[in-house]
C-alpha cells in the first residue's frame, strides 16, 4: 500500500518510538489517504483508465429489509451502514461500465481499518475472487451476473478484527492500479458472531442469543438478600451512534487494532474503561450520597446517555455506582455482538486483604469499630458476565466470565476485573487470569466478628460462614423474572465439594486464616511432591514430580502440569507449558516423573524476573481426591558489572567499562549493550555480531559527566537468546 500524505498529513503524524517502525494503530477513527491510482511505473500518453474496467456503483444491501442485515441479525442497528457479523458470508453488487470479463478483467477487494493498514496485522485485507468460500476465512465468490453487474458473496474471517472497515475496489491494468475513491456509504462494521461456531463467541442455544445479544431491555436485581428490589434497564445497544461510541471506547483504551477480534482483550480493557478511574473512562463512580454538578446514579435509566454524553464530550460522566457501570458495560459487549448478562451477588464481600475473612471489629459494647473495620459486605453488587472460550486457560473453563467495570481494586495496575472464568471460581481454581481471586472473596468470604479484650487479646466472638454471597442471580431468559445462578459460582454450603473447591483456591493464593478447624480430610495415604531443578536462563530443566503411596491399593493419579510465567509480585503473564499425564502408583512405593521444560517454550515470553510458578494438580482416579502443589522458581539471570577508571569530576572526561561472561550453551549473535547514565552520558549503544560461549566481553566507553552528585550508571544487554541482562553502579560525581 503507498501513501500519498499531503504536507498537512505530515504534521499530523504522531512522533515514531523506537520499538516500532509504525506508530501503534489503536484508532478504528483515524484514516490513511489510499491512492485512486497507483502506478506501477511512467503511464504512457495515450493510457485513458475509462478504457479499462470500472467501478460504476456498490450496492451494499444494508436496509435493514435486505438480505445482510436479516441474516445477521443486526436488522435492529439503527444506522444507515452495512453491518455484519464475522465468520459468516455477506452479498454486495458491483456495477461495471460494461460486462466483466474473468479471462481478462482482474478485480480484487481491500478492507482497510485504522491509518496504518498492514495485512499480517489483519488491518489491510485484501480479497481475490475465487471458485469457493471456506468457512471462517476471508473469500469472496462471485454468485450471479447479470449485464454489467455482479453479486458477491463475501466471506469474513471469523477471527477477523471487530470495528468499521473502509472497502475499496481495485481494478488492474497493465500501468498500474485503479481504485474506487473513499466513500463512506460502503463503509462496512464488522461484529463478533454467537451464531458462528468458529466465533470465540458462539452461544448454541437461540433463546439465549435473542436475549443475551439481542434483547436491548433488561432488569437489575437490587435492595437486599430479604428484600429484593428490581428496576429495568434499558441496554440500548442499536439505537444511533451507540455503534459507534463503543467502538470509540476501544480507542478511548488504546487497544491496538490488531487486538480487536480477541473478546478476552476487549473485556479486560473495557472493564478499565468503563470506569473513570485513572483512565477518564466513561463513568465517574460516587458513593457519597453527595451528586453536586452530575445526575444521582439512582436517576439514570438506561446506557444510552451516558455513552453519548460520554462519546461526545470525551470527559467522564457524572455519577454511577455498580449496577451503572454495569449496565453500560452490559451495552457495550451486547452491541459488539459478546453474549452479556447483567448479575447481582447479594451479600457481596469487598475483602481488603484477600483472605477470604471480612475482619469486623467489635467494640466493648458490641458495636462494630468503624476506625479500624476497613472490610466491607455490599448488600448488592452488580457485575457482568459475557460468555467466550478462554483459548489461554486449560480446557473446560471457558463459558461464562465475570467482568466487572466497577471501580473496587486494581488490576495489574488499573482499576479493572476480569475476564475471570465462572467455572474456575466455582472449583477454586483461582490460579487462572484475570482476577478470579477477588472475585471468589466476592462469594465465598467468613465474616468474623472479634473484640479486643481489656488486656489487648483478641477474643473471637462469632464465624459466620454463610452470609456472604448467599444468592447471584441474573434476569431469565425470555422473560422478566428472577433466575438463581448461585450453583455456577459455587457448591451446596458445607457440601464436600465445597469444601474441596475452597481447599483448591487456598492453595491458588487466597488466603484463609485458619480460625475454626475445618471438617476437610485430604488424600492421606499418597504423599505428592515436585522439584524444579535449579538452572540458568536458557538452559533446559526438568520438574520432577514424585508420588508416594502409602496405601495397599494401585492409584492411578491423573495429573496436570501447568507453567506459568509470573511477574515478580506474582501476578500470572502466560501459561507457557501445559502437560498431563497418568500415573500409575504401585502400593507402598514412590515413583517419580520428570517433565522436560525446554528453553524454546518459555525464552519468548520472559519477563524481567525470569520468574516462573509451577501449578501441579492429580487427581486421584479410585478416589476423587485431589493433591496440588504451587512453587515458585526464579531463574539465574547473569548480570553485567559497571567499573569506572580515573577520577569522577563533573566537566572531566572519565571511563567506564562494562562486562559480560556469556553463560549459555550457545554463541549470542547480534547482542546490544546500551549503557546510560542521566547527567553523566548520553545513551549509547554498542552492538556485538558474537559472544562465544563462556567467552568474556569488555566495552569501554570514555565520557564527560556534567552534573556533580550521586549518579546511577544503568547498562542492559539483549539479543534474541538473552534478554533481560542488566547492571547498575552508583557513581558519586564530584564537584570541578
Amino acid at each position: 500500500m503507498s501513501e500519498t500524505t499531503s504536507t498537512n498529513e505530515e504534521k499530523k503524524k504522531p512522533p515514531l518510538n523506537g520499538r516500532r517502525a509504525l506508530p501503534s494503530n489503536n484508532s478504528n477513527d483515524e484514516e490513511n489517504e489510499v491512492p485512486e491510482m497507483e502506478a506501477f511505473g511512467l503511464i504512457p500518453r495515450g493510457f485513458n483508465p475509462k478504457d479499462y474496467l470500472r467501478v460504476v456503483d456498490i450496492h451494499m444491501f444494508k436496509e435493514p429489509h435486505e438480505i445482510n442485515k436479516q441474516q445477521h441479525h443486526t436488522d435492529k442497528y439503527y444506522s444507515p451502514k452495512l453491518i455484519v457479523r464475522r465468520g459468516q458470508p455477506f452479498q454486495i453488487q458491483i456495477d461495471f461500465n460494461r460486462p466483466y470479463k474473468p479471462e481478462t478483467d482482474q478485480f480484487w477487494l481491500e478492507y482497510l481499518i485504522g491509518r496504518y493498514p498492514q495485512q499480517n496485522k489483519g488491518t489491510y485485507i485484501p480479497i481475490l475472487v475465487g471458485d469457493v468460500l471456506k468457512p471462517g476465512e476471508w473469500g469472496a465468490k462471485i454468485t450471479h451476473k447479470e449485464n454489467n453487474s455482479i453479486r458477491l458473496s463475501i466471506m469474513s474471517s471469523a477471527t477477523c478484527i471487530v470495528g468499521k472497515f473502509r472497502l475499496y475496489v481495485a481494478v488492474w491494468t497493465p500501468f498500474g492500479i485503479l481504485r474506487t475513491h473513499r466513500n463512506s456509504a460502503t463503509d462496512t462494521y464488522i461484529l463478533f458472531n454467537p451464531w458462528c461456531q468458529q466465533d470465540a463467541v458462539y452461544l448454541d442455544d437461540e433463546k439465549e442469543r435473542e436475549e443475551y445479544v439481542l434483547n436491548d431491555v433488561g432488569i437489575v436485581f437490587h435492595g437486599n438478600i430479604n428484600d429484593i428490589k428490581l428496576r429495568s434497564w434499558s441496554y440500548g445497544q442499536f439505537e444511533e451512534n451507540i455503534l459507534d461510541a463503543c467502538l470509540f471506547l476501544m480507542d478511548k483504551a488504546e487497544l491496538e487494532l490488531s487486538g480487536r477480534g480477541n473478546p478476552i482483550k476487549i473485556c479486560r480493557v473495557a472493564s478499565a474503561v468503563i470506569n473513570s478511574r485513572d483512565d477518564s473512562g466513561v463513568i465517574a463512580g460516587s458513593w457519597d450520597n453527595t451528586y453536586t454538578y452530575g445526575v444521582a446514579p439512582s436517576a439514570w435509566t438506561g446506557s444510552v446517555d451516558i455513552l453519548l454524553e460520554y462519546y461526545s464530550s470525551k470527559q467522564p460522566v457524572r455519577y454511577g455506582q455498580c449496577w451503572v457501570f454495569a449496565g453500560v458495560f452490559n451495552t457495550f459487549l451486547r452491541c459488539l455482538g459478546i453474549p452479556a448478562r447483567l448479575v447481582t451477588n447479594y451479600s457481596s464481600a469487598h475483602d481488603n486483604n484477600a483472605n477470604l475473612q471480612l475482619d469486623f471489629f467489635l467494640d466493648d459494647e458490641g458495636k462494630v469499630d468503624t476506625k479500624i473495620t476497613k472490610d466491607s459486605v455490599w448488600n448488592y453488587h452488580c457485575w457482568n458476565e459475557a460468555w467466550m472460550t478462554r483459548p489461554d486457560l486449560p480446557v473446560g473453563f471457558g463459558g461464562w466470565q465475570v467482568v466487572d467495570g466497577t471501580p473496587q481494586e486494581t488490576s495489574d495496575g488499573m482499576y479493572r476485573c476480569g475476564p475471570a472464568s465462572v467455572q474456575a471460581i466455582k472449583h477454586g481454581h483461582v490460579c487462572f487470569p484475570f482476577d478470579a481471586p477477588f472475585v471468589y472473596a466476592e462469594v465465598n468470604s467468613d465474616i468474623v466478628y472479634s473484640r479486643r479484650e481489656k488486656n489487648g487479646t483478641q477474643v473471637i466472638e462469632k464465624i459466620d460462614t454463610t452470609h456472604i454471597g448467599q444468592l447471584i442471580v441474573t434476569k431469565e431468559v425470555g422473560g422478566d423474572g428472577m433466575m438463581e445462578i448461585t450453583e455456577e459460582y459455587k457448591f451446596q454450603e458445607g457440601s464436600k465439594e465445597e469444601r474441596l473447591a475452597l481447599e483448591t483456591a487456598v492453595m491458588y493464593g487466597v488466603k484463609k486464616e485458619t480460625t475454626q478447624d475445618t471438617t476437610y480430610q485430604p488424600q492421606t495415604d499418597v504423599d505428592m511432591d515436585f522439584q524444579v531443578q535449579k538452572a540458568v536462563l536458557g538452559s533446559d530443566f526438568k520438574v520432577t514430580i514424585t508420588f508416594r503411596n502409602k496405601s495397599r491399593n494401585y492409584y492411578t493419579a491423573n495429573t496436570y502440569l501447568s507453567g506459568n510465567i509470573v511477574f515478580y509480585t506474582g501476578v500470572t503473564k502466560n501459561e507457557f507449558k501445559k502437560h498431563s499425564f497418568s500415573a500409575k502408583l504401585e502400593p507402598s512405593s514412590s515413583s517419580a516423573f520428570d517433565v522436560l521444560i525446554k528453553s524454546s517454550e518459555y525464552l519468548s515470553d520472559l519477563l524481567d524476573q525470569a520468574s516462573f510458578h509451577f501449578f501441579v494438580t492429580a487427581q486421584i482416579s479410585e478416589t476423587g481426591k485431589i493433591l496440588a502443589m504451587q512453587k515458585a522458581t526464579v531463574l539465574e539471570i547473569p548480570t553485567l558489572r559497571i567499573k569506572t577508571q580515573g577520577e569522577m569530576v563533573a566537566g572531566k572526561e572519565m571511563s567506564v567499562t562494562v562486562e559480560f561472561t556469556n553463560p549459555l550453551k550457545q554463541t549470542l549473535e547480534n547482542v546490544t549493550l546500551r549503557l546510560e547514565g542521566p547527567g553523566v552520558l548520553r545513551t549509547m549503544k554498542k552492538e556485538f555480531r558474537q559472544i562465544p560461549v563462556n567467552s568474556t566481553l569488555i566495552w569501554e566507553v570514555k565520557c564527560t559527566p556534567k552534573r556533580p552528585g550521586l549518579r546511577k550508571l544503568i547498562a542492559s544487554l539483549n539479543c534474541d537468546a538473552l534478554r533481560h541482562v542488566y547492571g547498575e553502579l552508583n557513581v558519586q560525581i564530584q564537584k570541578p
